[in-house]
């Protein structure tokens, strides 16, 4: 999986990278299936913030989150997107067990 770490407006610095990476990759370990993941770190009014978006085959997951620093919104972001990535993992995983379909007829 791939991880681009970018600033709006402010230096990213390595540590942060570091770190933003690390916590996001942690999220690999639940579903295989993601190809890229993009995180974006800006501070709007004393807020920090961090946006993710994370491409995974068949769905394209995003997430916000707000901290008091910007450990603690990467914080945040990465239990938002594990919270998705687990759902989204259980939804195909159901669908498979179903052979793919919603709801089999019964034909008699």
């Amino acid at each position: 999986m791939q991880i681009m770490v970018s600033g709006r407006q402010i230096e990213v610095t390595e540590p942060l990278r570091q770190y933003a990476s690390e916590k996001i990759g942690r999220i690999q370990k639940h579903f295989d299936h993601m190809t890229t993941t993009s995180v974006v770190l800006y501070v709007e009014k004393n807020a920090h913030k961090a946006d993710a978006t994370i491409h995974a085959k068949g769905a394209t997951l995003a997430a916000s989150a707000e901290g008091a620093d910007m450990y603690a919104a990467i914080d945040a972001l990465a239990d938002r997107l594990d919270r998705q990535v687990l759902r989204h993992k259980e939804k195909v995983s159901d669908h498979d067990r179903n052979g793919g379909a919603h709801m089999k007829r019964k034909t008699t």
